[in-house]
């Protein structure tokens, strides 16, 4: 199937997290398909019901290319025009992975063997299949993590800290506000504090940012609230203790605070001829642990409208991964 076909076809079938089922059979018989034809070896491993990372390995591979099968919500078919393909993973990353299975075909073709393809679930909730490959390890010495990196190297990525802070206070008729204790301003003065926390900066991947994602609580307008809560999330670039601290001593006796997730943030390797680039977001590089070897990150596409209504991938970029993907290939099995 051409690059631009399989990139579409990808794109139409929903694979929203957790529903990865239907894009992993698929994936499964082009990879079989695959195996079949160059003497190689496919093989589903399990993540939970109807959820399985997909693998195929040429030879002993040393090298193995990887990305997730997931989206984020909502499902958004596929259209194209002559220089881009639309639809919701269009560059996060569907287009990633057209471009892996031509990379690999073409070297196939061309008698190359020693390395594999591993395409995993969940990666947009909590990195499931990432964890669960990284207990079952197939030898390889380098990872070549696909993410829309505009097709440069990735010298590092930062982490994730993220809370959900919950108030608890007394109803009372608002006319009477002294007989109660309002959540909501209880967590307004925990927010406030938690905003004015000095967070770090690293040399290679910036400065640490803070998002305040969602705010809830409440009964009525006019009933003091009883309860109230949010989430927030900061991309971390060094040591998670001191932010954890921050945190704490932010929430005080007001509310409490329990962390949700925390993924490290990573400093990544280069290699000549390659353009570089840092990136803000996270990857199942963390949860693969080096189990599946050095990892580096490249791919097609832009992070700025991965998640949005208007994601999409220049066919000009996911042409060029497949030439970048082979020499990476090539390179680093020599």
């Amino acid at each position: 199937m051409q690059v631009f076909e399989l990139t579409r076809r990808l794109i139409d079938i929903e694979s929203v997290t957790p529903n990865e089922g239907e894009i992993g059979d698929f994936l499964w018989q082009q990879l079989h398909n695959l195996a079949l034809r160059f003497d190689g070896n496919a093989e589903r491993m399990p993540v939970e019901m109807a959820r399985d990372n997909i693998f195929v390995r040429f030879g002993d591979p040393v090298v193995v290319l990887s990305t997730h099968m997931d989206t984020v919500p909502p499902f958004i078919a596929s259209s194209e025009d002559e220089q881009l393909i639309w639809g919701r993973g269009a560059c996060d990353t569907k287009g990633i992975i057209a471009a892996m299975i031509t990379a690999a075909e073409q070297l196939l073709q061309a008698g190359r063997r020693n390395f594999g393809l591993l395409f995993v679930v969940g990666e947009e909730r909590n990195s499931a299949g990432a964890l669960i490959a990284a207990r079952n390890p197939r030898g390889s010495k380098f990872l070549i993590n696909g993410e829309p990196t505009e097709n440069k190297l990735a010298l590092g990525s930062k982490g994730a800290l993220r809370f959900e802070i919950q108030a608890q206070g007394r109803m009372a008729h608002s006319a009477y506000p002294e007989l109660g204790d309002s959540a909501i301003e209880k967590l307004l003065n925990v927010l406030q504090r938690i905003r004015k926390i000095e967070l770090p900066a690293d040399e290679v991947l910036g400065s640490s940012t803070l998002n305040i994602g969602t705010i809830s609580g409440g009964r009525a307008p006019n009933v003091i609230a009883d309860e109230a809560r949010a989430e927030i999330f900061i991309r971390i670039v060094g040591d998670a203790n001191d932010l954890r601290s921050a945190v704490a001593r932010a929430t005080g006796r007001e509310a409490d605070a329990r962390e949700i997730l925390f993924i490290p943030p990573v400093h990544l390797g280069s290699l000549d001829g390659f353009a570089t680039t840092v990136v803000a977001f996270t990857t199942d590089i963390p949860a693969f642990g080096g189990a599946w070897g050095e990892p580096f990150l490249i791919g097609p596409g832009s992070i700025h409208v991965a998640h949005t209504n208007e994601e999409r991938i220049a066919k000009t970029q996911i042409t060029e991964a497949v030439g970048l993907y082979q020499q990476l290939i090539l390179r680093l099995s020599n």
